[in-house]
């Protein structure tokens, strides 16, 4: 199931990222190599980080032609996709949190401190994202006060201490994609943010 999830969340991704990169006028490289920077980035990052290697993408090389296809699919359907914006939001809450699972599977099967294991998750879930934003010369998301990576150590928390307490894997898993997805919408709903530093003092 959580396979399944994850294909599901890397393709509402790259399309996410394929809408970004049109409203930039990128070439249809460019288009696809955002959405493969957006959908496996945050995974790339984390396995350079702990030393994880082949590389995700490097062992399953058919996931490219996932993301490139999907890319693809979004300029041919781009008007369609481009008024889906609550249905991508909703994916784009699940991605969050299941790329965070999969990344705390990834340090917990290497023994990593529980500290990493959280951090992994975080690294995995958002770092995606921040590339798309820098490549598209916006403010990243997760630092402009919305509640994401919040979301997604929450999400890492719970699992790598329900895991911990000897819970079955499956019921713990299912209660922190639940958590993590419906604080993440409700965050969305309500406006929820982190409290931002302000500091406009001309130091001269």
């Amino acid at each position: 199931m959580l396979e399944a999830m994850f294909f599901i969340a890397i393709t509402a991704e790259a399309m996410t990222a394929a809408l970004a990169a049109g409203r930039r006028k990128m070439d249809w490289f460019g288009v696809c190599l955002l959405a493969c920077v957006t959908a496996l980035g945050g995974g790339t990052a984390r396995d350079i980080l702990l030393g994880h290697y082949p590389l995700y993408w490097v062992h399953n090389p058919y996931v490219l032609l996932l993301v490139c296809g999907a890319a693809l699919l979004t300029i041919a359907m781009a008007r369609v996709v481009d008024r889906l914006r609550w249905p991508f939001l909703l994916l784009d809450a699940l991605g969050l949190v299941v790329f965070t699972i999969v990344g705390c599977n990834v340090a917990i099967e290497m023994g990593q401190h529980p500290l990493i294991v959280i951090v992994a998750g975080m690294v995995t879930g958002i770092v995606g994202g921040i590339l798309r934003d820098v490549l598209c010369n916006d403010v990243p998301l997760v630092f402009s006060s919305e509640l994401y990576a919040t979301v997604s150590i929450v999400t890492g928390v719970i699992y790598y201490f329900g895991l911990q307490a000897n819970l079955q894997q499956d019921l713990v898993m299912l209660v922190a994609i639940a958590v993590g997805f419906a604080l993440r919408v409700v965050a969305l709903i309500w406006k929820w943010e982190m409290p931002k530093f302000v500091y406009d003092k001309d130091l001269r």
